[in-house]
């Protein structure tokens, strides 16, 4: 099968990793990148082999034609490069979250759909190899409906220092790991029907944004109570586990808990189970990052298989445009402290 030519939009932290992983999947090629930063994108391609460098972006799209991009800028690029995608009728996944506001990831999401081209969102987060173990085991039945949640995404992990241009950001730990591990709970529990949440601040003013948040959640056909527990807060910890999230779920029939290092316990009258969900380990992912960093490659291949035509991907735009509802929805309860309600997310 021939391999799809694609580009990638940005030349950061991220951007090494998932085109990593893209090679990992194989079935691609990367033939351009774009950057305003002729310097860092020369650089990129250089260390990486890819044969063409643009800091025009619209430019790349006329004259190389990719059969998709792959947009990893930061936040600020998501809308217009992706928006630019559309208008060239060119497949575009967009790295997370997929816009800085609710009305903008509406209009990226309408216009791709009015262009009638494949729009894609890199949520990574639910094809964690722990995460996927709870999503499949929450899918058997094995211990009925769930009737409470609780993920947790808890350490005092330095993200900051890869990633700078964090601590200017205003809503930082509902867009940046919030956005992650809230599509995490839509695929563990469904859709939301209300949420409420409180934010904090401990790190300023090294830190902008809010650096702690919890969410109360009702969330499916059950309403089954989540609770989402994120932060990012140099507090000290017996055991620092960044950047796994940790779980635990009770139903009628019994539990199922993700510990520290990828041990998933399931228990039920007749004991408890026990199975360890390492991620797989590959040269290039930085073991600090490890089990984020690996599951880019069971992501991008569900999204390959979706841009060749072969199913639906989990994480389309459309799809985590509800993620996105509840992003904002969480930023909202807080300034308000209000339940937020989505009667229109729940499923008949």
């Amino acid at each position: 099968m021939k391999p799809l030519r694609f580009a990638i939009f940005g030349a950061g932290f991220w951007a090494r990793c998932q085109l990593a992983a893209w090679r990992e999947v194989g079935g691609v090629e990367c033939v351009a990148i774009y950057n305003r930063s002729r310097d860092k994108a020369e650089a990129f391609a250089r260390d990486l082999g890819i044969p063409a460098v643009y800091v025009d972006a619209e430019k790349l799209l006329r004259e190389v034609k990719p059969d998709f991009v792959d947009n990893i800028t930061e936040v600020g690029g998501h809308k217009p490069l992706s928006l630019l995608c559309a208008k060239h009728r060119i497949p575009c996944i967009c790295q997370k979250p997929m816009a800085a506001s609710l009305k903008d990831a509406r209009q990226m999401v309408a216009a791709f759909t009015k262009a009638k081209t494949p729009f894609f969102v890199h949520e990574n987060w639910r094809w964690q190899s722990p995460m996927r173990a709870l999503i499949n085991t929450l899918r058997s039945g094995v211990i009925g409906t769930p009737f409470r949640g609780r993920l947790t995404f808890t350490n005092g992990f330095d993200v900051w220092a890869n990633q700078p241009a964090l601590r200017d950001l205003e809503q930082f730990i509902l867009t940046d790991i919030g956005t992650h591990v809230l599509d995490t709970a839509r695929a563990c529990f469904g859709e939301a029907d209300s949420l409420y949440c409180q934010l904090h601040r401990t790190l300023r003013p090294a830190v902008k944004g809010d650096n702690v948040a919890t969410v109360l959640l009702s969330m499916g056909e059950a309403r089954t109570s989540v609770v989402v527990e994120l932060a990012y807060a140099k507090t000290p910890l017996e055991r620092e586990c960044f950047p796994q999230t940790l779980a635990f779920v009770e139903g009628p029939l019994g539990s199922i808990e993700v510990t520290n290092d990828y041990w998933l316990r399931v228990t039920t009258k007749k004991g408890t189970h026990t199975r360890h969900h390492a991620p797989p380990r590959y040269a290039w992912a930085d073991p600090r990052y490890d089990v984020a960093q690996s599951s880019m490659v069971a992501c991008h291949r569900d999204l390959l298989a979706a841009l060749r035509g072969g199913r639906a991907a989990e994480t389309s735009g459309m799809d985590n445009l509800k993620t996105m509802e509840l992003v904002f929805a969480a930023c909202d309860s807080a300034r308000t402290n209000s339940v937020v309600t989505f009667p229109r997310m729940r499923t008949n």
